[in-house]
């Protein structure tokens, strides 16, 4: 069997992934695991996207550099891909040197074959900013569906891919400025001359393509092939190795795709036996449909223009967009639910992939809804396949002691387990994700209908040898069960595989009806979502989430905003009114409530171990209660009865299941030495800017992400806004050990 590589679409760095987003990484991973249960030498690759606009712009806004802003955000990716279970054999990042080093390779060897173009163009520059505008970082109309917020690479809600100058009324996406065009020189694909060498590799590929990667694909090839830029003007990226065009960096979507094959460079120095082995490798790629053309198109065209051999694109399996509630789920307008407040939800990480996997978006929009989702899951999951493994079980185990003797099986049933799972095999060998998962639910409502019409419960007494056959049936299908769901389903399918003792989950062991069953006493799979739940978990996650939780997860900056927000600019920053934003507001600490308060409990938050849940007295004769990241920094007895400053007025969050009224501040230098702010000052007093007068606290609470966007600082150990000294108490507000420094 050839062997097969697997890679899902580069989560870009500095956003949390959301349920649309990881439909792409969890069906990859159900085909991996799939693999390797069939017995495919396989791999499973992907990482983080990190260079590019929005990480530069991104790390402007929170006064860090990419690489730090990318290090944060990557161990948020890895987190939450552990959390649901995605078993890659290798995560890595785009930043390591090994994707400078092939990215750079591969295009010289594309240049020297003559296949790039060198074009003077006007491109869209703030005056501002002082900064030519990469792509995604103007926003305007869009010229097609007339969308007033549309991208200038691409418009999310049509999918029409462009150019910024072609978007009505282009507004920067940092400051909301208008642009104007200026002269720059930039390096193309030459994509036309390539095209008879695309379409003739197209011709010979002959592996399964999803109806939308066709469609979009021969779409872009009807419409005539256009030169693609393939750099930028950054200082973020990856330099380009050519006179005349040193001070530029490759555009995102020329190295990110080549970041497949560096990352799987940095997991193993053989990593030309998977990428330039086309005669015994399968590539199989899983993408959103926004991505289609990019591993279709650009990428194939990078690796023949290359003139080398290389592994190419066999399989595609890209989806439609998965929709939230009444709208469409965004990253930069922060709407829906997001991986990080999956898990913050209780709900454990296989019933989101049981939902995922069941409206997996194939061949349409699919919207998500609570309703649906508290239906599905407790009609199918714990109805259907909950309802039927734990009815088996627990009768054998009751009734039989957990043993029943080797024997035949009813061999009419038994030939439609076998259809089904014959089915399920053929289509998860095509990555058809969502049929043959509906297939395994088809097996367990077949196998509800045999246990309800044999009646067990009176055959066991009057016909035992009946009651046997019936259950030893059962119980095997309750063992291939077991096996079939674990691709999507890993924990599921390894506790019911315990409750039968089964050594091997090899896809060989399906259908084998030989030696004795026993049984271990099980329990129940799956509890039930009840309407309460549903609707508070619908109430908490109905507006915007960008500033729900600081995603980065460092010190204390854990907060976040679980309410609506004012509307937000493109950069995803709040603006009042919606419209454009201003730099002023970045600065302005009117809207910000910092008061002194004296810690009264700290104790481990019982379900992570990287915070401490803190009891405060804050003036107000109430007991506020935090989460903080200090488990590393301070030991409780050097917090306990201290006077810390907070933040007073962020909105809550839960972290982890405890609301978090709150942050404590902290001072950490370029080392990483932490400090928390301990001044002399009474419960409740108010920090104000030096010459400001004492004007009346806000009366609103804030985002964590507007909390942030006013930099606070450490200089010569006293606390600035600006130039302007922050005091406390009468006196400025210092540190003693950070003299040098960030505070958050």
């Amino acid at each position: 069997m050839k062997k097969r590589l697997i890679t899902s679409a580069l989560p870009y760095v500095n956003n949390i992934p959301h349920l649309g987003n990881l439909t792409q990484v969890l069906s990859a991973d159900v085909f991996a695991r799939f693999c390797r249960q069939y017995g495919y030498e396989t791999l499973y690759i992907c990482g983080t996207d990190e260079y590019g606009t929005a990480t530069e712009t991104k790390a402007l806004e929170e006064g860090l550099s990419p690489q730090e802003l990318c290090d944060r955000y990557f161990k948020v990716h890895a987190d939450i891909y552990s959390w649901f279970g995605i078993g890659f054999d290798h995560f890595g990042r785009t930043s390591k040197p090994v994707q400078t080093e092939i990215v750079q390779r591969l295009f010289l060897k594309v240049d020297e074959a003559g296949f790039i173009r060198e074009r003077t163009i006007e491109q869209l520059f703030c005056e501002k900013d002082r900064r030519f505008l990469a792509d995604r970082y103007v926003f305007g109309g869009c010229p097609h569906c007339g969308s007033a917020d549309a991208r200038g690479d691409q418009c999310e809600s049509c999918g029409t891919l462009m150019e910024p100058v072609e978007l009505v009324k282009p507004r920067c996406g940092i400051c909301g400025e208008a642009p104007v065009l200026r002269e720059t020189r930039h390096l193309y694909l030459d994509l036309p001359k390539l095209r008879p060498h695309l379409e003739e590799w197209m011709r010979e590929v002959s592996g399964f393509w999803t109806n939308n990667a066709v469609r979009m694909t021969e779409g872009w090839i009807r419409e005539g092939l256009k030169e693609r830029a393939i750099t930028r003007d950054l200082q973020w990226g990856i330099p380009v190795p050519k006179d005349g065009f040193r001070d530029k960096v490759f555009y995102v979507w020329f190295d990110a795709p080549i970041g497949y094959i560096s990352i799987t460079a940095d997991l193993t120095e053989d990593w030309e036996r998977w990428w330039r082995s086309p005669g015994d490798t399968e590539l199989f790629q899983f993408v959103g449909k926004d991505n289609i053309p990019f591993h279709t198109i650009v990428f194939p065209s990078t690796q023949i223009a290359s003139g080398e051999r290389w592994t190419m694109l066999r399989h595609m399996s890209s989806t439609e967009y998965l929709n939230y509630e009444d709208g469409k789920f965004s990253k930069s307008k922060g709407v829906g639910v997001f991986g990080n407040d999956c898990m913050d939800t209780g709900i454990p990480a296989e019933v989101w992939r049981f939902y995922l996997f069941f409206h997996r978006p194939e061949n349409s929009d699919y919207q998500f809804t609570w309703s649906d989702f508290q239906e599905k899951v407790n009609g199918e999951l714990i109805g259907n396949l909950g309802n039927f493994v734990n009815r088996i079980l627990s009768f054998v185990w009751r009734f039989f002691a957990g043993k029943l003797p080797s024997g035949a099986v009813d061999e009419p049933v038994w030939e439609e387990v076998r259809k089904f799972e014959l089915q399920i095999g053929d289509k998860l060998n095509r990555a058809e994700i969502r049929g043959a998962f509906r297939d395994i639910f088809s097996l367990c409502d077949l196998g509800n209908r045999v246990f309800q019409a044999g009646e067990p419960w009176r055959t066991r007494v009057e016909k035992p040898r009946e009651a046997e056959l019936l259950l030893r049936t059962l119980c095997f299908l309750v063992r291939d069960l077991a096996i079939l769901v674990k691709p999507y389903m890993p924990r599921v399918g390894q506790k019911i595989a315990r409750w039968l003792g089964l050594a091997s989950d090899s896809w060989d062991v399906l259908g084998s009806v030989e030696g004795r069953l026993e049984i271990f006493e099980p329990a129940i799979l799956f509890d039930r979502l009840e309407d309460a739940r549903i609707s508070e978990l619908r109430e908490l996650f109905r507006g915007a989430q960008t500033g729900r939780e600081n995603v980065a997860g460092s010190s204390d900056a854990e907060h976040g905003d679980m309410g609506s927000k004012k509307p937000e600019g493109p950069d995803g920053v709040e603006h009042e009114g919606g419209g454009n934003a201003s730099s002023a507001g970045r600065h302005d600490f009117a809207d910000i409530d910092l008061r002194a308060a004296k810690i009264l409990g700290v104790e481990l938050h019982p379900n992570a171990d990287k915070l401490y849940v803190v009891s405060l007295d804050d003036g107000s004769g109430s007991l506020r209660t935090i989460c903080s990241g200090l488990v590393d920094c301070y030991r409780p007895e050097e917090l306990l009865g201290k006077t810390i400053v907070l933040a007073y007025n962020l909105k809550s969050a839960k972290l982890r299941g405890i609301r978090s009224e709150g942050m404590l501040l902290a001072a950490e230098d370029e080392r990483k030495n932490l400090e928390v702010l301990m001044p002399r000052a009474n419960p409740g007093d108010r920090v104000f800017l030096e010459g400001s007068l004492e004007a009346a606290p806000p009366a609103k609470k804030i985002s964590i992400d507007r909390f942030f966007q006013t930099r606070i600082r450490v200089e010569g150990g006293e606390l600035y806004v600006e130039s302007r000294r922050l005091w406390l108490a009468g006196k400025p507000l210092r540190t003693s050990r950070v003299l040098q420094g960030r505070v958050g």
